[in-house]
Formats: C-alpha cells, structure tokens, sequence
C-alpha cells in the first residue's frame, strides 16, 4: 500500500476517533450491551491479552484516552498463552467475565472460525471490510469464516530470525559478524554443528540454546502445511516436516547443546540475564520479551541473524470482540485504531512486533535496534515476512503444537527416548482433541 494512502486513511481516521470520543455514548444509547458507564458519556474499556502486545509499552493507550476525552482503558493480561486460552474458553461458555477486547493467538484463530463464530462479534458490522486491502492476505483471511463474517484485526506476524550474545560467542571463539553467521548456519544442520563447536568452549554454565521446544517451533514455522492440510485432514503423524523439526530437536538434546529450559517458566526468564544461553530462536515478537529479561545490562550484548534453513514465521495475534461485550461500538473504534499503521509502528519501534499492516511494514523498512547491535530489523524481519509461507492453520493447531512441545521437554529434561516421547505427544494430541 503506498505510503501516501497510508497517510491519507491515518489522518482520516484520526479526525474520526477524536468525534468519536464525544458520540461514543450516542451511539451506543439504544443498545443495552453499549451502554457507557455513566449518564456524561464516560466508559471503561477492558482488554485482555497474554504475552506483550506491546500496547502499553508504546504509550498507545495513554495516546488513545488524550485522544478520546472519557474513555479510560484496564488492560488485564496472562503470561502464558495456553492458561490464558483455557481462561477465555470458560467465560465463553459462561458467556460472563469477558472483556471488550479479546487477544487471539494465530494458532487458535481457526478455533475461532470454524467452532465459535457465534460468539464473537462480526467486526464487518462496524465497517472493518473496508480495512481489507490494508493488511497481509494472509493475515486477513486467516480470521474470516467461509460466510464473511471477520473476527478479528491483525496486529503482529512472526517473522522468525536468531538472536544471539556476541559476548558468549567471542568467548568461545567464534564469529560474531550476523553476515557471516547467516552463511556459516544457512542449514539447521550447520546450526548444530556451530553449536557443537560453541560447547567445546562455552562459558560456565552457558548452553547452546535455551531449549529444543523453542528450536522445534521455529523449524515447524518454516512450513506451509504442518498438522492440517488445506482440506481440514489432521496430517501431523505422517508430515515428514514435522518429522525433520522433531528430528532435529532431538538431536540437539542428545548432543547437549540446550540449556533445557520450558519456556515462560521463571528459570527460563531468569536465564536471558544469567548468559544461560548463546542463541534464541527469535520471532519477531521475542525482541520485546528478551529486553524485558535481559534489562539494561544485556544491551549490545545481542544481535540478530538471518534464521538457517530460510524465512518462516511463529506467532502472531489479533483483536476481537466477545458478542456478549459491554462496549462493543467503542471497543472496535479502540482496535481499528490499535492495528492502523501508525500504531503498528509504534509498537514495532518499541516492542519488535511486526506488523501484519502493509502499510506499516513500509514505515518500518529501514529500522534498526540499537539494543540489538545496531541490528538491521526492519531488513531482516521485512525480508522473512515476504519470504514466508502461507501457512495452513487447523482448529486445533495450538494444541498439537503444545502436546509435541511439551513432549520434547521430557526428551531433554527427562532424558526420555524420541519413540517414548513421540507416543506420549500422539496420545496427549488424542486426550486434547478427542
């Protein structure tokens, strides 16, 4: 999209969110589940997430409320994306407790749908099928039924690329230079072979790696089809790209190279700080978290590379709305808002979310993040989203994904044999979908 319509919407939209702060309670003054909380047009709006979505980071919701005189925004969040998906399915069912704007991981987004179109809010209603050509297809089509109903307002992808402590590898005697390394790891298995050589002379208490969970999800992100294929057939048992991702983690456990970490758990964070590990798997959203965990200190101490075995992507969201939402109108004026261009940029600047707005993809190009070496992000993220496959997502494919994740942790930290835990994995997917 060129930057000039870019330009031209934002201004638009913007003359429109500042008129809407003082209608807002017009409009919804006919609709019980509007109502605002008081009779002055004021209104609390409630958001809840998981993870970083980088909002509060950026200073978007202070932006939003100076923007919108009477509208105050409580952001509620959960670090852990499963605890919180099982959180968000209760209320659901309860149809009580929920917020006027719901988090949804890509992963659970065709959950959303194929199983509960009927209880999120049709965003079309509200105008959002005019915002269609400013987002990646991909993005957009994933959260739109098969009726045209959208579900949901892309905010981030993941475009995957390797983190790493230049500290660690000077240490252990080798290069430095992201170039360099992106032709000497161009393979997953000279990643492991680099890795082998950085152990040999690895600082005490340094692994390779922080854990083959992360490496298996990184490698699996790198595939279009993965455990459903555009049919709906559920595929994991015989793809042979999960057979390789799996593959591959095991064989990096067996040869020692990770620190054996699960990921989000407290050892695992404590570990960005303590130099437990010499590279991480790093979706674009990762820059965010490991400043968060690394702190001042590990500033310029990390650098990014081009990810071995080519461009994929991990992750992603989006924003929707519950049907039984109190604030429904002035909820999607906050999220068209949160996932215009501009916004996305903000967060990409502060947080290293990569937009799934094309608009705000050309803003970012040039960017480079002086925490991370001075790395050239907007280039080497801006490259793996284009590079990127399509990816077929399933109904349940956050769950597959956490039963063989969780499967590997045994395999590392349990010393489990692969056959052992690919059986384990095979009936935890069974228990999980039925």
């Amino acid at each position: 999209m060129p930057i000039a319509r870019a330009a031209k919407r934002a201004t638009a939209r913007l003359g429109a969110v500042v008129l809407a702060g003082a209608l807002l309670a017009a409009c919804g003054a006919g609709d019980a589940s509007d109502s605002s909380d008081s009779a002055g047009g004021e209104v609390t709006l409630t958001v809840d997430l998981f993870g970083s979505f980088g909002f509060e980071e950026a200073g978007l919701y202070e932006e939003y409320e100076k923007l919108n005189p009477g509208v105050t925004i409580k952001q509620s969040d959960t670090q852990d994306e499963a605890d919180y998906w099982k959180s968000l399915q209760t209320r659901l069912a309860g149809g009580g407790g929920l917020a006027d704007v719901q988090g949804v991981e890509v992963g659970r987004i065709a959950s959303v749908t194929q199983q509960q179109s009927d209880k999120f809010q049709d965003l079309k209603e509200f105008g959002a099928d005019k915002l269609k050509d400013e987002f990646a297809e991909a993005k957009w089509s994933a959260a739109t039924t098969k009726d045209g109903q959208i579900l949901g307002l892309g905010t981030d992808v993941g475009p995957e690329a390797m983190c790493y402590r230049t500290d660690l590898f000077e240490q252990a005697g080798l290069p430095t230079d992201r170039e360099e390394l992106a032709k000497e790891w161009a393979t997953w298995d000279g990643y492991l072979e680099l890795g082998k050589r950085y152990m040999e002379k690895a600082p005490a208490k340094s692994a390779w790696l922080d854990s083959i969970g992360s490496l298996y999800g990184i490698m699996i992100g790198q595939e279009e089809e993965r455990y459903y294929n555009a049919s709906g057939e559920l595929i994991y048992e015989k793809n042979p790209a999960v057979k390789e991702a799996w593959d591959t983690s095991v064989e990096a456990a067996e040869a020692g190279l990770s620190a054996k970490l699960d990921q989000w758990s407290p050892q695992w964070n404590q570990a960005f700080a303590a130099g437990s590990f010499a590279t991480i798997p790093c979706p674009a959203w990762m820059l965010g978290y490991v400043k968060g965990q690394a702190g001042d200190a590990g500033k310029g101490k990390w650098d990014i590379a081009e990810l071995p075995g080519g461009a994929g992507n991990w992750g992603g969201s989006y924003l929707s709305i519950p049907r039984a939402a109190k604030h429904k109108k002035e909820a999607y004026a906050l999220i068209e808002w949160l996932t215009a261009p501009e916004q996305q940029a903000k967060v990409f600047e502060k947080q290293g979310n990569f937009p799934s707005s094309t608009g705000a993809i050309e803003k970012i190009a040039d960017a480079e993040d002086p925490y991370f070496s001075n790395a050239p992000i907007g280039r080497i993220f801006g490259e793996a989203a284009k590079e990127s496959p399509v990816q077929v997502l399933g109904v349940h494919d956050q769950n597959v994904m956490q039963q063989l994740t969780n499967a590997l942790s045994e395999v590392e930290r349990k010393g489990k044999s692969s056959d052992k835990a690919w059986e384990t994995a095979k009936k935890g997917v069974e228990n999980v979908i039925g």
